[in-house]
């Protein structure tokens, strides 16, 4: 494969990733996240990079690719960690940043709450086993090495 076309499959690949995560969001009604919007900036700037290239930048720019696919890739795991419990996610968006205890009854029936609070250790969907942040650490590892495939081509 030429440099060209893995570039196209790295780019492509963010890209429906990141397609995809919209349209949960605004088709599926699946609210992202904190963790979930963290996740997808990496791809936007991937797309960009691979854009860039496609326009006669720089070779090495492909480096860049790498370091974002495996930037997302990185918090796609850790976020999936989080879901599962094996460890604790940002206080400002798991159940423990929310103290219960400390909150009257007026404020647990307020109706000035805020809608669509979406809590990043809460798996809101799962496929094969795998959360959408897991399939993100997964996919996003398989453009990683597309991505270095790319650099690495003459």
């Amino acid at each position: 494969m030429t440099r060209k076309t893995l570039v196209l499959i790295a780019t492509a690949g963010s890209a429906a990733l990141l397609l995809g995560a919209y349209g949960f969001q605004h088709i599926g009604g699946l609210l992202p996240c904190k963790m979930c919007l963290w996740q997808r900036w990496p791809h936007a700037a991937a797309i960009l990079i691979g854009l860039v290239l496609f326009a006669g930048g720089p070779r090495a720019l492909a480096w860049l690719g790498a370091l974002a696919a495996a930037i997302t890739g990185g918090i796609g795991a850790f976020h999936a960690g989080v879901e599962w419990g094996w460890w604790p996610g940002p206080a400002s968006c798991t159940g423990g940043g929310l103290d219960l205890g400390a909150m009257g009854g007026s404020d647990l029936l307020s109706m000035d709450a805020p809608t669509g609070l979406v809590l990043c250790d809460e798996i809101v969907w799962q496929f094969l086993g795998l959360s959408m942040a897991g399939w993100n650490f997964i996919i996003s590892l398989g453009l990683v090495v597309i991505w270095v495939m790319a650099a690495r081509r003459a």
